[in-house]
């Protein structure tokens, strides 16, 4: 979820649909971060999207006009992730800086800071009824903490390597965890008990993500390969092959029709996650692929980059294959 850049300014250029684009056409570009891009994520209203990056900060943009809305500056360490509240009203974020931040959007102001995790922070999830706030470290565990009060609720253990990605599932039930110990574990949300450990891939774990319907995860790893698993029975559907290098990302669409990848090859793949068919190959980023997020539309993919480029990438979708 992920090194230098010059002035903050945006190029904008048409959007075309990403799965026809013409051959001069290119996605928008939003230049300001000056580290990696580790992380996108769209405000559930699709108005706002925010990025965390290695540069310590966090970035609010206009997703309308490209506009930088607001810079959030509290964390003293790289920003491994940003994730919304389902409401909208609050922001979290994860750092190397061992804490967790939680803004309120509207004023930019950090309404609590989460302490308790012994090394960098790597991911954080709100459930869905916004009640927990679940985060995962490299301190190899996963915590649990009441948004309401910030306090911490319980402790996940298990992973024996640092956990990298955490994912709820749509309905609140389960909790996926992904780490470099090759594993996924998925989690009763509700009482921490682990009831599935998905093994199979050959490196480290970068990302987990639940289909918007619930019944499938993806993950990504060191491997090359994103697998397709089954939640219900914790089994292997299928394997993606196609990248080259280690995956960082994997998201679905909110219609759950795409699967998007990206890579350290330089590369987003979309993938029609129902048969394992690889659609389109999207190109133009110079360096890794760190992050990736749907608009709650489905109609624009924001991508992240890292080393000296550290842009954002805006990718109009306007066609989803059935």
């Amino acid at each position: 979820m992920n090194r230098e850049c010059r002035l903050s300014f945006l190029m904008l250029v048409v959007f075309v649909p990403a799965l026809s684009r013409g051959a001069d056409a290119e996605p928008r570009r939003l230049m300001g971060h000056h580290g990696s891009v580790m992380a996108v994520a769209f405000s559930p209203d699709g108005k706002l999207l925010a990025s965390s990056s290695r540069d310590k900060t966090i970035k609010l943009w206009d997703v309308a006009t490209g506009g930088l809305k607001r810079t959030l500056t509290e964390h003293t360490a790289d920003v491994y992730d940003v994730t919304f509240s389902p409401k909208g009203n609050l922001l979290a974020s994860a750092s190397a800086d061992k804490s967790i931040r939680l803004w309120d959007v509207q004023s930019g102001k950090v309404v609590r800071t989460l302490e308790g995790h012994s090394d960098i922070v790597r991911s954080v999830a709100f459930s869905p009824d916004q009640k927990v706030l679940a985060s995962a470290s490299v301190d190899r565990t996963v915590r649990l903490w009441d948004v309401e009060t910030g306090r911490w609720k319980w402790t996940l253990e298990g992973h024996t390597k640092r956990v990298k990605s955490i994912a709820y599932s749509p309905n609140g039930s389960i909790l996926a965890s992904a780490s470099s110990d090759q594993t996924v574990r998925l989690w009763d949300a509700r009482t921490g008990k682990l009831f599935h450990l998905l093994e199979g891939h050959t490196g480290d774990l970068e990302c987990v993500a639940f289909s918007p319907d619930g019944s499938q995860l993806a993950s990504s790893s060191h491997d090359t390969t994103i697998r397709l698993w089954d939640v219900e029975m914790g089994k292997l559907r299928r394997t993606l092959h196609g990248h080259r290098a280690e995956v960082d990302s994997v998201t679905f669409s909110p219609d759950g029709h795409t699967l998007a990848s990206g890579c350290k090859d330089l590369s987003i793949k979309l993938w029609d996650p129902q048969t394992g068919a690889l659609r389109q190959t999207l190109t133009g980023p110079k360096n890794r692929l760190e992050s990736l997020a749907f608009s709650p539309d489905g109609k624009i993919l924001a991508s992240g980059s890292g080393g000296p480029e550290s842009l954002i990438w805006l990718w109009p979708i306007t066609m989803s294959a059935n």
